[in-house]
């Protein structure tokens, strides 16, 4: 329960938790507090000085606001509650001299900066600033840091809030950055910077300094001033020069809300949304740096197979083609790739099924169960894994497939939950208890309940797809329902694929799964780079990039990517998410629902709907819960026979981070940071 108390700020009273700090109070009174140091995401630092607020009645000196609770205020002499004042001569006169003090060393970088104009010290020197400085001895210099290919760095720029040690240490959990010495000679280094090996040549050396967290962009938004810049987005805009679309991310499962930022039709640079029941405010990797791969390998206009190579054609005639194939098909069906949105997915299934076909969504063949909510997506949301007090992970490598959920592990470990792992042994930033790495290890654990859970604790199962592609995966699914159950705690399908719940929500799924699909004379492939197709059938492929699916493809219809067009995605807890178009398609490429709408008119069969707003109508006629944007629904329980397992180890899905999808394989950076990543390994480094 709350310890409200009252305060009074500038006169105006509040009431509020007592364990907040000053600068919260403020925040949600509404009042402005400076800062650099503090965050609302990191521990507490207190040592920039520009939140200094005066205490009526306490010692004659300004108080940090940051590190000072309610609680520790004491009352007036007459019992009044205390009084903070945040704008008085004292701390007008404090706040100048904190800044004067900051811009001692501080380079007059302002016009040629890539932060300008979106820097926390700018602002802050012009509200808060003095016009003249005191100080007339020469500035003091520091070298760059090699932080690697993600980050540009600029060090005399850098003012020690400390936050970039802070996120790493806490929140990406690699203790990759601290600091060294103290006062005029403090610097921020990286361990391997400072240290290195005697005898390293220069590639291992550059590995060695350069960061090996797959969250380490963060650390760019979180900079205050130009120190930590976006390497690859340097000196290419400017932010007034770009236009701002939200949008979400489709790199892993769990709907990260990104801002994708364009010049013309190009996007120039991805950051993090702030949702508090998704990402926070953080993003992967390779979320913020994919989208150079958006530029490069594209399908900007329709191919048709002739003579065994793929040449150029217009619309209709690749249209035509298409169209002659589906009518001549005894046996047509439809498969769904990883990236697909949901309105695409639907599409597609009233297509294909509107002529006897079947379409498939599971092209991994992780045997999930169609029509069963609860089995497919689970019970638990993304936000309750903060504050679960015992966290068992079946089969899956959370840093890998969703590096932001997997911090989101790591906060509830930091706050003493007990984390167990039935899988490969992997170093997931955060110390958990292995209990083996098959299924025997699953089996043993029936009975015992979740290790660490006490009674009434809440409790969540993460099931991976790397425990559901085998054969026996529905019996695993049950078995882990059944733990969950019998331990009173909730469940959490971790998916790998953006566009895999919304499939199944529309039931794209049929009997027998990718088996039923291999005996098809005809295959609409939407999007599945991800897998083989045996040669015989005739393949039409819809998608956006040049990858595995469009080698094997005997018709090639190119669509939008998904900063391209409109589209529901559904999150991996099952929140339905609304992705805006930031871009035009390039060339001749069009919205994914639009080239099923016209090659349905094509076949004589023209699909109930003709624009998107009476497709989505449609949508959520047939399936409800899809208009509940950013809402996820409470699943029934249903839950499955634990039957017979198999034998043999869990084996985790995704074994490259940074090359997962076709966007992903387009970008040269991801190749760059994944061919890194293989020679830290081949060299042994740890990532810590």
């Amino acid at each position: 329960m709350a310890d409200l108390r009252k305060l009074i700020i500038d006169g105006l009273e509040f009431e509020v938790d007592g364990a907040m700090t000053l600068i919260q109070a403020c925040d949600d009174a509404g009042i402005e507090i400076p800062r650099f140091c503090y965050h609302e995401r990191l521990s507490i630092a207190g040592n920039c000085r520009m939140c200094l607020v005066e205490v009526v009645g306490g010692p004659p000196k300004p108080a940090a606001s940051c590190a000072m609770q309610v609680r520790d205020l004491r009352p007036g002499p007459e019992g009044q509650p205390p009084e903070i004042l945040t704008n008085s001569p004292m701390v007008r006169k404090a706040r100048e001299g904190a800044m004067e003090f900051l811009l001692i060393n501080h380079p007059l970088d302002c016009p040629i900066c890539d932060q300008g104009g979106e820097c926390d010290l700018q602002d802050q020197s012009i509200a808060y600033g003095m016009d003249a400085s005191r100080f007339r001895e020469p500035k003091r210099a520091v070298p760059p840091l090699d932080l690697g290919p993600l980050i540009a760095t600029y060090m005399t720029r850098c003012i020690h809030c400390t936050r970039c040690v802070r996120f790493m240490t806490e929140v990406a959990g690699t203790r990759e950055m601290g600091t060294v010495s103290r006062g005029e000679d403090m610097r921020i280094v990286t361990y391997g910077n400072e240290t290195g090996e005697p005898g390293d040549d220069e590639v291992t050396a550059a590995l060695r300094s350069s960061l090996g967290s797959n969250m380490q962009g963060n650390i760019v938004d979180l900079c205050p001033v130009g120190a930590l810049t976006n390497k690859p987005y340097a000196f290419t805009a400017r932010p007034w020069e770009l236009t701002k679309t939200e949008s979400i991310d489709v790199m892993d499962a769990l709907g990260s809300n990104i801002r994708v930022d364009t010049r013309g039709r190009e996007v120039m640079r991805i950051l993090p949304r702030n949702h508090d029941g998704v990402n926070e405010e953080w993003i992967s990797d390779k979320t913020r740096y994919v989208w150079d791969g958006l530029r490069r390998q594209r399908l900007d206009m329709p191919y048709v197979r002739e003579g065994g190579r793929l040449r150029k054609a217009d619309w209709p005639e690749a249209l035509a083609v298409a169209a002659a194939a589906l009518k001549g098909a005894a046996k047509p069906a439809g498969i769904i790739g990883d990236l697909a949105p949901v309105e695409a997915a639907f599409a597609l299934k009233q297509l294909i099924e509107g002529r006897g076909g079947a379409v498939e969504c599971r092209t991994d063949g992780a045997k999930l169960p169609a029509g069963n909510r609860s089995a497919y997506v689970g019970t638990a949301r993304v936000e309750d894994l903060d504050t679960a007090r015992a966290i068992l992970l079946i089969g899956t490598d959370p840093r890998v497939e969703a590096p932001v959920l997997n911090a989101r592990i790591r906060k509830a470990w930091l706050r003493g939950a007990t984390i167990s792992l039935i899988g490969e042994a992997v170093d997931l930033t955060y110390d958990y208890t292995h209990l083996g790495t098959d299924r025997a290890a699953l089996e043993n654990q029936m009975g015992q309940g979740l290790p660490g859970a006490n009674e009434g604790s809440a409790g969540i199962v993460v099931i991976g797809q790397g425990a559901l592609i085998g054969d026996d995966g529905e019996a695993v699914l049950g078995h882990a329902m059944k733990l969950a159950a019998d331990a009173g705690a909730r469940l959490l399908v971790l998916h790998t694929a953006a566009g895999r719940v919304g499939a199944m929500d529309v039931g794209a799924t049929c009997e027998g799964g990718m088996e039923a699909i291999a005996g098809a004379d005809v295959i609409y492939n939407l999007g599945a780079d991800e897998i083989d197709i045996a040669p015989g059938a005739f393949v039409i492929y819809q998608g956006s990039h040049g990858d595995r699916g469009a080698h094997r493809a005997d018709v090639i219809l190119p669509a939008a990517c998904y900063t391209e067009e409109s589209a529901l995605f559904v999150n991996t807890e099952g929140r339905p998410q609304l992705a805006l178009r930031a871009a035009f398609p390039p060339g001749q490429a069009k919205e994914n629902w639009a080239i099923l709408r016209a090659l349905s008119g094509e076949l004589g069969a023209a699909l109930p709907f003709d624009s998107l707003a009476a497709l989505r109508a449609a949508l959520v006629a047939a399936v409800p819960h899809l208009g509940d944007i950013d809402e996820v629904a409470e699943n029934d329980w249903q839950p499955l026979a634990a039957g017979e397992l198999g034998r043999g180890d869990f084996i985790n899905p995704l074994r490259d981070f940074w090359l997962s999808n076709p966007i992903a394989r387009a970008s040269e950076l991801m190749a760059l940071m994944s061919a890194r990543e293989a020679a830290r390994a081949a060299e042994g480094l740890a990532a810590e």
